[in-house]
């Protein structure tokens, strides 16, 4: 289908595009909105949520067959907005629980987990999201929907999936009054960080501890 149909139907709630459009919009409107940090008792569960509607998109993506742009070459979709400020807005925000572990391919044997953060994993998703919202804005939906859908291969979607899994099993520990290891200090440029190390030099600290500050109240 042509830029041209897509764009014509653009209005269509019906359309692939559109509902596409529309929930990564929703996503990025919403997690701008959280790292203002007005409200941050409610950051984790409402990133949980958006998190969670966003890999739904990427789920209809992932599924739908192969996207081919029209153009051999991508249009320039101008400059990229800085995401610095969300990522330092992010970083405060979620400071007691940015750094966790994550396993990079769970289909590739002995590979040892990895220190990352999420306030660096919002902010990738927002870039790639964004990007391809340039694309949608200026009527080249199917580049949209092709850049949406690789960059969900390639980059956003395992991020936001382990992104997911980290804020998921941030809520498990305080709602199950679970002790929580906290990554203090760790050092995620380290290219050698394996299990142990994460293990020994992270600080144990209680789950309230964690949950307290972002408003997290423990199970009975």
């Amino acid at each position: 289908m042509s830029d041209a149909t897509l764009h014509a139907s653009a209005h269509n709630p019906d359309d692939f595009v559109v509902q596409i459009a529309d929930q990564v919009e929703s996503f990025l409107v919403a997690v701008t909105e959280v790292a203002r940090g007005d409200e941050p008792e409610s950051a984790v569960p409402f990133l949980l949520l958006e998190v969670s509607q966003l890999l739904l998109a990427g789920g209809r993506l992932g599924a739908h067959e192969d996207i081919v742009p029209d153009d051999r070459y991508e249009p320039d979709p101008g400059p990229e907005p800085d995401v610095d400020e969300l990522r330092e807005n992010f970083a405060r925000l979620l400071d007691p629980i940015d750094v966790y572990s994550e396993v990079f391919d769970p289909y590739e044997p002995r590979k040892a987990p990895v220190p990352a953060r999420l306030s660096d994993d919002l902010a990738d998703i927002i870039t790639d999201l964004r990007h391809g919202m340039a694309h949608y804005r200026a009527g080249r939906t199917t580049e949209a929907l092709w850049w949406w859908q690789f960059s969900y291969f390639s980059n956003w979607g395992p991020t936001a999936s382990a992104a997911l899994r980290a804020l998921q099993s941030v809520l498990i520990h305080v709602r199950l009054n679970q002790p929580l290891e906290e990554l203090d200090g760790l050092d995620t440029d380290q290219a050698d960080v394996g299990d142990d190390t994460l293990e020994f030099e992270a600080g144990r600290v209680m789950a309230e501890e964690i949950g307290g500050p972002l408003g997290i109240r423990p199970g009975a």
